[in-house]
């Protein structure tokens, strides 16, 4: 037990990384409201679309049947042909309705995350048969979530059908009157003005829902300082990862060099290729390499200490030399000492002369 995470310490923001785990394990926001919406959706508008034509093709079937019927051999082969006919127009009839009705099943899930294949929640785990674990499950914040908006559901719509179907209570006691032809159409008005009605309520219930399973989600998928650890050592071995923060690391240097260029003392350069700025003042053991450069960044280097009348030496084998062998921030070795001494002295006596 000591050994489980402990809720309160995940405080952190879950990485991408996990994020791409969670889907990979098909662990995913899912509102089930939102499917059941799309579903009810589809099949009232399947109803104001389709209603008309199916019930005109399958009375036509009907009547064929019906009229005929002292026509209709049975015996033999006859009668699985006559189910076999029967079967293939009824499911003429309702093929295109039910293909929307899967279509809007499809769209309530694909609205919410993109498609998945993961076959995690298909393996064997004690925890779904535990007593303990159903127990936890019954008494959750999820089951107390459902058991509210259940009741929600129940009190809206009952209060909606309530209100629309009160004021029609005078022609149902007509209806024993009514011609059967009548009865149909005005069912099918008074059915349609209850569907718009509970697709309006669950639209705010659907919306609600997905809110808060999504809160519920992210708050699963954050991570302690633990887990942000761990995974940072484990993405430090991926060369894609290596790679990157090699190339944020030279950036970042880059941006160093160009900022500290401006307090170097002299520049050497090659004079194209290569480029170090180095930096000496009174009191100072050796010159300290500022920044340095080849090509792009050499040509960058030359041109902010020509903003700021920056000597620049050209010095080909000097500059060659310590490109190659002294780092940002460090001094330059004992046995460069003379070359850059003679650079330096040289600078110096440039800038008396142009005092005088």
């Amino acid at each position: 037990m000591a050994d489980e995470p402990d809720k309160s310490d995940k405080t952190e923001e879950p990485t991408q990384k996990k994020l791409d785990d969670a889907l990979k394990k098909g662990d995913v926001v899912k509102s089930q409201e939102v499917s059941t919406w799309f579903v009810i959706a589809g099949g009232t508008l399947v109803l104001m679309m389709f209603s008309g034509t199916m019930n005109a093709s399958l009375t036509t079937t009907m009547r064929g049947l019906i009229a005929n019927s002292h026509q209709i051999s049975v015996d033999g082969n006859a009668l699985p042909r006559l189910f076999q006919k029967l079967g293939i127009e009824m499911l003429a009839a309702v093929a295109l309705p039910f293909l929307l009705l899967m279509l809007a099943a499809l769209a309530g899930n694909m609205i919410q995350h993109k498609m998945v294949w993961s076959y995690e929640s298909l393996k064997p785990k004690l925890s779904k048969i535990s007593p303990l674990a159903g127990l936890k499950r019954l008494f959750s914040k999820q089951a107390i979530a459902n058991f509210v908006k259940g009741i929600v559901k129940l009190v809206l719509i009952g209060s909606v059908m309530t209100v629309l179907m009160w004021p029609e209570r005078s022609r149902f006691e007509s209806f024993v009157q009514t011609d059967p032809m009548a009865i149909m159409s005005l069912t099918l008005s008074l059915a349609m003005k209850m569907m718009i009605a509970v697709i309006a309520i669950l639209a705010i219930v659907a919306a609600a829902d997905y809110l808060f399973q999504y809160r519920q989600w992210h708050e699963k998928q954050k991570m302690s300082m633990r887990e942000l650890k761990e995974e940072f050592k484990q993405s430090e071995g991926d060369p894609t990862i290596k790679g990157k923060l090699k190339q944020m690391r030279q950036m970042r240097a880059r941006r160093r060099m160009i900022v500290a260029v401006p307090k170097a003392t002299v520049i050497i350069t090659n004079p194209t290729h290569y480029a170090v700025a180095l930096q000496y003042e009174r009191g100072m053991e050796a010159p300290i390499c500022l920044a340095k450069g080849m090509d792009l960044m050499a040509l960058k280097i030359r041109e902010i200490a020509g903003a700021h009348d920056i000597p620049i030496v050209e010095n080909p084998p000097l500059a060659r030399t310590l490109h190659a062998t002294v780092e940002i921030d460090q001094a330059i070795p004992p046995e460069h000492y003379k070359a850059v001494a003679e650079v330096i002295g040289y600078v110096m006596k440039l800038r008396r002369s142009l005092r005088r």
